[in-house]
């Protein structure tokens, strides 16, 4: 599966690499990009000309009509490289297969995939310099696809460019993170494209998630459009809740984005032994149990994120703290994912893809 040719892409070398001028130690999620990046274009009703080049500013007309109708979707992969060089990629068909539900759900063509298993190729083979060993260590993955005909009329774009770039990560969040649930903000709506990555979808969350930030929170845990009763997930993550050992997370639909990390850690928890429950849980029940006492842990799961241990939750302006638990269920699943996607630890899912 991993021997895959670059037969259909045209290659130009970047003539010098900018590696010497980042900082791997001071990284900031998102800033630097490596040396490379694919390019394809959607005319004529076909995908063509796929090809791999510098990292470079793009062209495009005001009239273009991404920004005015907001046709774009992305995805969010990682890579990493084993203390013996070796590179892997964690689950790449499920990154592929989500991007082209989004493209479909936003009128975007589907991408091919032998075109994007090779771009992946390509880029890892060529800046794979950007990949640095050790915990925490990974390179972000961005694909994405969006509108450029020229033109404002409101109808879906004849023209499309499908593009990955990539950028060297560490953790996305450093520390336990705080939250806020939600009571009259919501992220999405039955029927609507809350369970897709299009654009804006995260576009519109900046404002609440902003709100929050200002009384010292870092995400929104958005509730159900209808009543605001039931719990679905962050702006950046999926959410689990821990209560006393029974690990909680919503099912999806089409409001809850189907996470790669979500499943992963449901399997490893369920490999485990521990009782999983996928199913409505309501903000009553949560708080209820954070009176009680039986609450023991929220997290996040998300590419970016791994996974994120939430110190307190926040509802009708009365903040409840989550007790210290050093050998938790976030503690314990974060191991054993960056484990497997490092190649530290055997892989019984098979969710490893060996790049070389």
């Amino acid at each position: 599966m991993s021997e895959i040719s670059q037969q259909h892409i045209s290659i130009t070398k970047a003539e010098t690499s900018k590696i010497n001028e980042v900082n791997f130690d001071a990284l900031v999620f998102g800033k630097n990009y490596t040396d490379h990046m694919f390019e394809c274009d959607y005319v004529d009703g076909a995908w063509r000309n796929p090809s791999v080049k510098p990292f470079g500013p793009l062209s495009l007309s005001p009239a273009t009509k991404v920004f005015h109708y907001g046709q774009a979707v992305f995805e969010g992969m990682k890579a990493y490289v084993d203390e013996n060089g070796k590179t892997f990629l964690f689950r790449p068909e499920e990154n592929f297969n989500r991007i082209n539900r989004s493209s479909k759900r936003m009128a975007i063509p589907e991408f091919p995939r032998e075109y994007f298993f090779e771009a992946l190729h390509a880029l890892l083979h060529l800046d794979k310099a950007w990949i640095k060993p050790g915990v925490g260590n990974s390179l972000y993955i961005r694909p994405f696809a969006m509108a450029t005909e020229a033109g404002v009329s409101a109808s879906p774009s004849n023209q499309y460019k499908f593009m990955i770039i990539m950028s060297p990560a560490q953790a996305y969040y450093t520390g336990k993170v705080k939250v806020v649930f939600a009571e009259s903000f919501s992220r999405a709506a039955d029927g609507g494209v809350g369970y897709v990555k299009a654009a804006g979808n995260y576009g519109a969350q900046f404002y609440p998630t902003n709100l929050a930030k200002e009384q010292g929170f870092q995400q929104v845990v958005w509730t159900d459009a209808n009543e605001h009763k039931y719990l679905e997930e962050a702006g950046t993550m999926n959410v689990f809740f821990r209560v006393n050992d029974t690990l909680l997370t919503a099912p999806t639909n089409d409001r809850i984005l189907d996470g790669v990390t979500r499943k992963s850690v449901i399997a490893l928890a369920e490999k485990a032994g521990v009782d999983v429950q996928v199913r409505r849980i309501s903000v009553e029940e949560i708080v209820t149990a954070a009176k009680k006492g039986s609450l023991k842990e929220i997290f996040g799961a998300g590419t970016a994120a791994v996974i994120s241990p939430v110190s307190a939750f926040s509802y009708q302006k009365k903040e409840y703290p989550l007790p210290e638990i050093a050998d938790g269920y976030a503690a314990r699943f974060k191991k054993e994912l960056m484990d497997i996607q490092q190649n530290r630890a055997e892989d019984p899912f098979g969710w490893r893809y060996a790049l070389d």
